[in-house]
């Protein structure tokens, strides 16, 4: 018999912020997948579970997902994760591939889940704490209230997309926005909206920053933003609700 699939998702970073359910699913399946750039990389999705589920003697399975802009060579890899998946699962294995955040954000594992259960394969996704809400949770804002709309999208669409999302929602979370803090900024200052975003960056993790958009700092792949429209987040609440009454935080 066939070994079931579950995807799931480990939290925008602080294992505590891992599930019950993930965390008994970890502690009970035979194997342990996570999904790294290149092989033999180190993985933060794994390095959270490891902190809050006891994963001692589950064997590992890296999947590679190459970031490569040629679609064909996307999905060939897909393919094959998915062959390397199953071949575990026809051992009678049950799998936790694990993932940051949430699974339906944003994640690879999406892929290889569709895959496999339309050949027949027992999968099941258990959702996590995105990292976008994990991140205003820190800094103490409100994503949406009232009758407010709210949207979700990633930067590296361009800048065509985020003056379209910010026309059209009150408050608006940017992904991916590593790369492309200075351009947003820049954005936001020809709207008049230059005080009206936070920045969100490894929450959760070492090198934590949740602060105003300063275009002068180094920010990496685990970069979002939070723009809101009507309120001055700089200047009212994300200062006022910060603890310790600082500005902004590197932790």
């Amino acid at each position: 018999m066939a070994g079931k699939l579950y995807g799931i998702g480990v939290g925008p970073g602080d294992p505590k912020l891992l599930t019950l359910k993930a965390k008994e699913i970890l502690e009970n399946v035979q194997a342990v997948a996570y999904p790294v750039k290149e092989k033999g990389e180190e993985s933060t999705a794994y390095h959270i579970a490891a902190q809050a589920a006891d994963l001692s003697g589950k064997q590992i399975i890296e999947i590679e997902f190459k970031m490569d802009k040629d679609r064909q060579k996307r999905e060939a890899c897909r393919r094959e994760a998915a062959k390397l998946l199953a071949s575990y699962l026809d051992q009678g294995l049950d799998i936790g591939m694990i993932t940051l955040g949430d699974v339906s954000v944003y994640s690879t594992y999406t892929y290889v889940n569709q895959m496999l259960a339309q050949k027949g394969y027992e999968t099941e996704i258990v959702p996590g704490i995105p990292s976008f809400c994990g991140g205003a949770a820190k800094a103490q804002i409100s994503l949406a209230e009232g009758n407010e709309s709210f949207g979700v999208i990633s930067s590296l669409k361009g800048e065509a997309q985020l003056e379209t999302a910010l026309k059209t929602f009150d408050n608006l979370v940017v992904m991916k926005a590593g790369s492309s803090v200075k351009k947003i900024a820049a954005k936001l200052a020809a709207m008049g909206l230059e005080s009206h975003g936070a920045v969100l960056s490894n929450v959760g993790m070492a090198d934590e920053y949740i602060g105003p958009l300063d275009t002068e700092r180094d920010y990496g792949y685990f970069t979002t933003l939070i723009i809101k429209k009507k309120e001055d987040v700089q200047d009212g609440l994300f200062y006022r609700r910060r603890t310790g009454g600082s500005p902004a935080s590197d932790n």
